[in-house]
Parts: C-alpha cells; sequence; structure tokens
C-alpha cells in the first residue's frame, strides 16, 4: 500500500465519527506538494460553505510551508466568521496533526473559530 492509500483509510476511519452541520460546519484540509486547501463543509446537506486555498492569487508561493498554511488557515477563519460561522469540527483527513496542518489550524483559531 502506497502512502497516500494509508492516509485514505486514516481519514475513513475518522470520517466514521464525525459531521459538519449546518451550525458546526467540517474544516476539512487536504495538502498536496504545491498546494493545502481548506474548506468547511455541510455533510447533511452535503455542500461547500466557505473554501480557501494556496491556489488563489494573493498567495504566490510554489511549495506548501507553514507561514503559507497559516494565512490559508487565517483566511479561511476570515470568511467563515464573515458568513456567521464561529465554531467547527477539525478534520485533518488523515494527515498527522504537525507542521503545515497545525499551522492551518492555529490560523484558522487566531481568525475567531472555535474548535
Amino acid at each position: 500500500m502506497s502512502k497516500e492509500d494509508l492516509r485514505e483509510r486514516r481519514h475513513n476511519r475518522v470520517r466514521k465519527k464525525i459531521a459538519g452541520t449546518q451550525d458546526r460546519p467540517r474544516l476539512s484540509v487536504y495538502k498536496s506538494n504545491r498546494y493545502i486547501y481548506a474548506q468547511l463543509i455541510d455533510d447533511m446537506k452535503g455542500c461547500t460553505i466557505v473554501s480557501a486555498s494556496s491556489i488563489e492569487e494573493e498567495f504566490s508561493a510554489n511549495n506548501v510551508n507553514c507561514e503559507l498554511s497559516k494565512q490559508v488557515g487565517m483566511l479561511i477563519g476570515k470568511r467563515a466568521v464573515e458568513q456567521g460561522i464561529k465554531s467547527v469540527v477539525f478534520d485533518r483527513s488523515g494527515y498527522k496533526y504537525h507542521g503545515n496542518i497545525k499551522s492551518l489550524a492555529d490560523g484558522a483559531r487566531e481568525s475567531g473559530l472555535e474548535f
């Protein structure tokens, strides 16, 4: 099994236990070698409420690093607060909670999200 297959297994195991609602959506994170993506998902309706990623024009880095991840976290936090969302469920998608994932979570917390 590849690393990605193992990550997907961990992700599926965690997803059995957590779900996002309208009041408390799921903050899902995906990381590739070049970009990092975050979105708030309402699993009851099956739709994305807010999203942010390092692909957007305001970011110009070629590789993901902790500073870039923190900026993406702050951006999604800011957009969520504008939508009236204060509390979320954090879904690390099978990644270890350190480095870029931790930086994104810290940035989201600084912007006013609670989890």
